[in-house]
């Protein structure tokens, strides 16, 4: 396969879509569709993301018995998605930093400790190169509505039998989903 061109189709608030144009193992010329977090891609060699966009918070409280969990609506979907709290890092932030703010605004708890962070990693590698950063931890506090009036969240902790039975009947983000499952299994 080779990549011949990128081709900005167009720019948003927070995304820009792009048309990729490749060359097939067998010769044919096809066009793939893309979005980015980056508004500025104009060669095949600038779709490699060289940072973070956003972090992903997988906590757990105190005790390691409970999971944190946003119920969220989210407009793409149409409907409530369990998730991870998750989101961007803003210019001048360090993923630690962006953790943090995120964890507050989305929930009201704090992040008391960090106990790993995993490689960077992709949200949606079939349409996007938007690449994330997992802080994993414990967090603490009392819940608070969030502070985004663009976001409707209902954060709580979840026990591994609770998850097992929402694993069963409720729509979640892929990530943690794949995540829930296997915490909720040991």
């Amino acid at each position: 396969m080779k990549l011949n061109s990128v081709t900005r189709i167009h720019s948003g608030r927070f995304i820009t879509r792009y048309d990729l144009n490749y060359t097939t193992a067998d010769q044919k010329t096809k066009i793939y569709e893309m979005i980015s977090r980056n508004p500025d891609i104009d060669t095949p060699e600038a779709l490699h993301n060289s940072r973070a966009d956003a972090v992903v918070l997988i906590m757990h409280d105190a005790s390691g018995e409970k999971i944190l969990l946003n119920k969220e609506f989210r407009l793409a979907a149409g409907e409530w998605v369990y998730n991870f709290p998750a989101g961007l890092i803003d210019d001048g932030e360090t993923p630690e930093i962006s953790a943090k703010r995120e964890l507050k605004e989305e929930t009201g708890l704090d992040l008391i400790e960090i106990t790993d962070k995993l490689h960077d990693s992709y949200s949606a590698v079939g349409f996007s190169n938007e690449k994330n950063i997992c802080i994993v931890g414990r967090a603490d506090g009392t819940f608070a509505k969030s502070s985004s009036s663009v976001e409707e969240i209902e954060a709580g902790w979840y026990a591994k039998e609770e998850v097992r039975n929402l694993l069963k009947t409720e729509p979640f983000a892929a990530r943690t989903q794949g995540y829930c499952y296997l915490w909720s299994q040991k």
